[in-house]
């Protein structure tokens, strides 16, 4: 039999989003890896599964590796899991399955609850391109460089925060991104006390400023498109005559070159008449 890693979504909140088919690989498992043995046991109790547990996390994961591609090679099956959405996002996970990969053994993600995607679809910001960040550093220079790069990202962004730090982190996300940027907090998503935050990340560290509970998403809106800087007449009229010059029309040199300074044709038309062009 074939050596399989399956990893497994499991529900961020809400128990009632497990799929049949991760229901079915908890319950068909010889094995099962879990971030916190409890928090998971409380999920196989639920779906009435006895399957053994072994605990695999941020603290013991590198020492764990050998002995799991161990019980894999003997074609024993094995499931992934984190406390709650998809191991190795920001969750413990992504060491076990890379060295996986390196020894040939084939991975059968099961998706599901993701507080990535839930945060991002009820955000209503912008979905087509996105980049995720996980947590921010705590401090010092890391920080630093991770909001700078953070400032300019156009994709629209999403992290994770702790309800502890959330304001704060909302606060330097204010000062290096700008007070004004559209954000959204997203906490508890998929429980009882479901709640979702919108406004500026001004406005949302003043909000969050007594803390926050349970899990928090935040998803903030990507840098608007830089400003093209103002073109001079004089540098207007260069380029229509350099494009005239390799034979393209005058017309057409007009519009090229006005789509590439984005401003009107009129504006380059004009400026080409008054330099006697």
């Amino acid at each position: 039999m074939a050596a399989i890693l399956t990893v497994v979504a499991t529900p961020i909140g809400n128990l009632g989003d497990l799929s049949p088919r991760a229901a079915e690989a908890l319950h068909t498992a010889d094995l099962v890896l879990a971030e916190d043995t409890r928090r998971t046991g409380k999920l196989l109790q639920h779906i009435g599964s006895q399957v053994p547990q072994r605990s695999l996390h941020d603290h013991n994961e590198r020492d764990r590796i050998d002995e799991v591609l161990a019980v894999l090679a003997e074609g024993r099956r094995v499931v992934l899991v984190s406390d709650a959405g998809t191991p190795a996002v920001s969750d413990p996970g992504y060491r076990l399955i890379a060295a996986a990969v390196a020894a040939g053994i084939r991975i059968e993600p099961i998706p599901g609850p993701s507080a990535v995607l839930a945060a991002l679809v009820a955000s209503g910001l912008p979905s087509d391109r996105v980049a995720f960040d996980g947590f921010l550093p705590r401090k010092g220079a890391a920080r630093s460089e991770r909001l700078a790069a953070l400032a300019t990202e156009r994709r629209t962004m999403v992290l994770f925060a702790s309800p502890h730090r959330a304001s704060a982190d909302l606060g330097d996300l204010a000062a290096a991104l700008g007070a004004d940027r559209r954000a959204v907090v997203a906490r508890e998503l998929t429980k009882l006390h479901e709640q979702l935050l919108r406004g500026t990340l001004g406005e949302l560290a003043s909000t969050t400023s007594q803390g926050l509970r349970g899990e928090v998403t935040i998803v903030i809106d990507g840098a608007p498109d830089p400003v093209a800087a103002p073109v001079s007449a004089a540098e207007l009229v260069r380029r229509v005559r350099d494009l005239i010059a390799t034979g393209v029309s005058k017309k057409q040199a007009i519009a090229t070159v006005a789509e590439a300074a984005q401003v009107p044709k009129r504006d380059v038309y004009q400026a080409v008449v008054d330099a006697g062009s």
